[in-house]
């Protein structure tokens, strides 16, 4: 009876239906996803959410671009030198983040807060270009409310301003969290997902500058 009894065990439908239950709660050959990977997934999602809000802004701004209602336009008003230090001044902090990751992942706490530091100094010194840039226009009687163009201005490059403002923000706690808690997974993963954050609004700001400062003097 034992003989005969064996074969039930190596069953190939059940062996089938085990493997798919297996499959299916994600325990499969290559086993669930590290917390590291969840984690960074679902903040892809939400920079794309956030990119597709920067996707109307920048819509909105194609259309009220023309309409200046007879007052100052983009040649009289851009400043492209300016504009050119502030885009240095991005492009480096995000190389600086990235150089602050790669310390951050080989445990080198004083390389890591400097190169965070820079971050946060290069990131400081875009916004203050960025808040003279519409202090001298304001100055010049061409705030948001002059035209549908300066209104469309004004709200994409401001809100471009906002996010690296919070950038800034959570640059400093992650500095203050990384330096009070070490090399924990959990600050890793924050620090994940702040280089993210951080090289997406370079990104965003590249397309800024192309669309609104390069194609705009051209108008």
């Amino acid at each position: 009876m034992s003989a005969d009894a064996a074969p039930s065990n190596g069953d190939p439908n059940k062996i089938g239906r085990a493997g798919s239950a297996s499959q299916a709660r994600g325990h499969g050959e290559g086993g669930p996803a590290s917390k590291r990977v969840i984690v960074g997934y679902g903040f892809w999602i939400f920079l794309l959410s956030d990119i597709v809000m920067f996707s109307g802004l920048f819509a909105a701004y194609a259309v009220l671009a023309p309409e200046t209602a007879g007052g100052p336009g983009p040649r009289q008003l851009f400043d492209l030198r300016n504009v050119q230090i502030e885009t240095a001044c991005l492009l480096l902090s995000s190389f600086a983040c990235g150089l602050a990751t790669i310390a951050a992942e080989r445990e080198h706490m004083l390389r890591a807060q400097a190169w965070l530091l820079v971050t946060g100094l290069l990131g400081t010194a875009f916004l203050g270009l960025e808040l003279r840039e519409f202090a001298t226009m304001v100055g010049q009687g061409a705030g948001p409310g002059r035209s549908a163009f300066l209104s469309a201005f004004f709200t994409l490059v401001g809100c471009h301003g906002a996010h690296v403002t919070v950038g800034l923000l959570w640059l400093g706690t992650m500095m203050a969290q990384l330096w009070a808690k070490g090399f924990k997974p959990q600050i890793m993963r924050r620090m994940l997902c702040f280089g993210l954050f951080w090289h997406a609004l370079d990104i965003i700001w590249v397309a800024l500058f192309t669309v609104v400062y390069i194609l705009g003097m051209r108008q």
